[in-house]
């Protein structure tokens, strides 16, 4: 099987999405604004939702609270996304409109039909997997068939779930067959699995909840996920403003993607947890701030600090007169700025001997 095609690098940069999502209300214009918006804030990408309502839920499915709360009583969640969704056409024209301006257009795949379109027509380079489709192994195996790199969203999950998904999205890029996933997991612990897995995968921490509490984040579990397999790791932020995602690039996550929005006050669901154009800006800047703050982890004194090294230290000095032939000790010894002279870690080889001449207080031994 050849290796997964290179389309990010995010080893050397933080890859940053700009996830537009339907933040665009259904509006063409709004879509081509945000990519814009996106574009100036200095994001890697920029990202859609792709669905077809009636294939992603039933009529009565409800909606979520944080749905509920920023839409019409009496509007179901298949009328909602009815109007939001975007036609062939539309997302044609809108990856049109992100190429122009050198931007990655993505698009998240919620049923089997609209993962086709993305791969077959669209020719995606980099896909999506959303959080609430951790369980839904027949389109996670459908991913993996695709044989692209994956973005994989794992909110409201744990790490059994992730590792029962990702075997399935294995056995989908390796062409293994599926009988039942009891036990499936066991393909992980093959070396030639995890290695397929490692080029095409990214994981990302999420919580699924907009917006989410600071309490609900939960960090660390960055590092729980990269311990467990061993994969590029990433966060994908619903917290109000731009801290965590910096916070979260110091923590090792190398995709980091925010909701955007042109106004936080339009109606919407995802609006509330969203970043307006010139917030997204600052939170670029700041993620390649902490980018290049995090250095190479050699701890070494950087160049900058050398030219303040001998005027912090402290060099060993006499702390009174000294005689020659005088026994060096804790009352005639001190250390005093600046570090040109002996260190003070030869102390203690000092305490004892016997000094060859007359010192001055304050003077270098």
């Amino acid at each position: 099987m050849k290796k997964a095609p290179t389309v990010f690098d995010p080893e050397n940069s933080v890859f940053v999405i700009a996830e537009i999502g339907i933040n665009h209300n259904g509006l063409i214009s709004s879509a081509k604004a945000l990519i814009d918006a996106a574009y100036l804030a200095g994001a890697d990408a920029v990202k859609f939702q792709t669905f077809r309502p009636n294939d992603l839920l039933k009529a009565d499915a409800p909606k979520a609270r944080y749905q509920a709360d920023v839409t019409l009583v009496n509007e179901s969640q298949l009328q909602l996304l009815e109007k939001v969704g975007l036609s062939r056409e539309a997302h044609l024209e809108l990856v049109r409109e992100a190429n122009a301006r050198g931007l990655r257009f993505m698009s998240t795949a919620f049923d089997s039909k609209s993962l086709d379109f993305l791969v077959r027509e669209l020719d995606l380079p980099i896909l999506k997997i959303p959080s609430g489709e951790v369980t839904n192994g027949p389109l996670l195996f459908e991913f993996g068939k695709a044989r692209r790199p994956i973005i994989f969203s794992t909110g409201m999950s744990n790490l059994a779930e992730v590792k029962t998904a990702l075997s399935v999205i294995a056995s989908g890029l390796l062409g293994l067959r599926i009988t039942t996933v009891q036990g499936l997991e066991r393909v992980l612990h093959d070396r030639g699995v995890r290695k397929v897995l490692k080029e095409y995968v990214t994981l990302m921490h999420c919580t699924t909840q907009y917006p989410a509490a600071f309490e609900s984040v939960n960090l660390r579990a960055l590092e729980s996920l990269k311990a467990e397999f061993g994969l590029m790791v990433g966060y994908s932020d619903h917290t109000q403003g731009i801290l965590i995602s910096a916070a979260a690039v110091a923590c090792g996550a190398r995709v980091i993607e925010k909701h955007i929005t042109l106004d936080r006050t339009l109606p919407g669901p995802d609006h509330a947890a969203s970043l307006e154009p010139h917030e997204f800006k600052n939170l670029v800047d700041s993620i390649r701030m902490v980018e290049v703050a995090m250095g190479d982890g050699i701890k070494k004194p950087h160049l900058t600090e050398i030219e303040n090294l001998e005027v912090a230290r402290k060099s060993l000095v006499a702390a009174h007169e000294i005689s020659a032939h005088e026994k060096f000790s804790a009352y005639n010894l001190t250390s005093k700025r600046p570090g040109t002279g002996k260190s003070p870690m030869e102390y203690w080889d000092m305490l004892g001997k016997k000094s060859n001449r007359d010192y001055d207080t304050d003077e270098f031994i």
